[in-house]
């Protein structure tokens, strides 16, 4: 893997750039993939005012506003890798809400949470009418490789032995989730880009795989 390192700036800034050259006349999806020793909600939010200033305007999205309820979340445990893996984030609303309605023939009107962790209730989030050329900003973990109908997708990979160090130990049972993830997924073959960032003082977009 072949990587050029860039500053924060550079890197949002480049992205930007890439994100208002796509289709100008119609709505993006666009996912943020990362754990979050990644921060992928970071790199988003840094996104929002350089494509405003580029006259595309941003909505946000975490996956965290996204969840499945607790009883189907943790019908296995709290600390269960596999169920953080393959049934933590409700995927199906994230479509309906989101995704479909922000895509080519959609409604445009969504809802930008869905679910209020803390409570383990509905987010009663009023639906909004995105612009027609508004630009969705998706952040979370395990985002790709699903079939979430996304047009433009950001990996940010972190080695293992990065991803072990900077996992807070409470979250660190997440840890097999993360590896099952890369080792049967393998997002950094096929993400429209990929940015190393095992350090994120200093980041790195990847120029060759392999």
């Amino acid at each position: 893997m072949r990587a050029t390192p860039v500053s924060f700036p550079v890197l949002v800034e480049d992205l930007a750039d890439r994100l208002v050259g796509r289709e100008s006349d119609s709505r993006v999806r666009v996912a943020v993939d990362g754990a979050d020793a990644a921060d992928p909600a970071r790199l988003a939010d840094a996104l929002i005012d350089p494509l405003r200033v580029r006259g595309r305007p941003a909505v946000r999205i975490d996956t965290r506003d996204f969840l499945r309820p607790a009883s189907l979340r943790l019908e296995f445990g709290r600390t269960n890798p596999d169920s953080f893996y393959a049934g933590w984030f409700d995927e199906a609303g994230l479509i309906r809400e989101v995704l479909d309605p922000a895509g080519p023939g959609g409604s445009g009107r969504i809802v930008t949470r869905l679910w209020d962790a803390t409570v383990d209730r509905a987010a009663r989030e009023p639906y909004r009418d995105l612009p027609d050329t508004a630009i969705v900003l998706v952040s979370g973990p395990l985002l790709l490789g699903s079939g979430l109908p996304f047009d433009f997708t950001v990996h940010l990979a972190v080695s293992a032995a990065a991803l072990d160090r900077r996992t807070a130990p409470a979250d660190r049972w997440t840890l097999p989730a993360f590896a099952r993830y890369a080792d049967e997924v393998a997002p950094q073959t096929f993400a429209d880009v990929v940015v190393r960032v095992d350090d994120p003082r200093h980041p790195a977009l990847v120029t060759a795989i392999g």
